[in-house]
């Protein structure tokens, strides 16, 4: 454990769940990079700034209707698969881990606090990206595995969805459930849900996630267990 991250001694919830994409896994400008050259591909003229704004803490799978839209026409057939192909292949070679999240995460694990994934993403890219980055292991417990993804739920965030069903596998109470999120889509997801958000604030603003609902925000990881305890 690192020596700057103090032990919890007294937890103030019963569960803590982490969002995966710009909280365990610093994915996101990866995947906002190809997704931008993606649209500009099909003739959407988009910033990067742009584009990032659009798609942050939301599904591409649930906007295609509205790319079509910005395009002026319909989607190529194998757009979505094309997507796909391409996210995974450049996260499987440049995904990395969110500094100092190792050591947040087995510290809020060795206080006795059960924790979880609860991703907006689909299950194969939260597997792939904390596979890469070895953090899968430490949400692996009693032979199961306690990550939850939009491939389980009927809507993505910002609705509520994945974190109530990551509160109803482990058992515990919306209300005594930590969320640890980064984009305001995700902290009105769990605040849908009934659970306290904290935001992580070290790539988005920490204004807008305030704005969205974030009990607090900090920028460094080695904070997190502090703010759980």
């Amino acid at each position: 454990m690192n020596a700057s991250i103090k032990p919890i001694r007294h937890p103030r919830f019963d569960c803590v769940i982490f969002d995966c994409d710009g909280v365990l896994v610093d994915s996101e400008p990866i995947v906002n990079r190809v997704l931008n050259q993606m649209l500009n591909e099909l003739g959407i003229e988009i910033s990067l700034e742009d584009s990032t704004r659009w798609f942050l803490g939301r599904a591409v799978r649930e906007e295609l209707d509205n790319i079509a839209l910005r395009r002026g026409a319909p989607l190529p057939e194998n757009w979505l698969s094309q997507w796909l192909a391409r996210r995974n292949a450049v996260l499987e070679a440049e995904v990395q881990a969110v500094p100092h999240v190792r050591e947040a995460v087995t510290a809020i694990a060795a206080a006795g606090l059960p924790i979880c994934v609860a991703s907006g993403a689909d299950r194969v890219k939260v597997k792939l990206q904390l596979s890469r980055t070895g953090l899968v292991a430490l949400f692996q417990q009693d032979e199961r595995e306690h990550i939850f993804s939009s491939t389980e739920v009927e809507r993505s965030k910002p609705a509520p969805d994945v974190y109530l069903l990551a509160a109803r596998t482990m058992n515990v109470e919306p209300s005594r459930c930590a969320v640890i999120e980064d984009s305001p889509a995700g902290i009105t997801a769990g605040v849908a849900a009934g659970m306290t958000v904290f935001g992580y604030a070290a790539r988005n603003d920490a204004a807008s996630l305030l704005a969205a609902g974030a009990r607090s925000t900090f920028t460094d990881m080695r904070e997190l267990p502090g703010l759980i305890g």
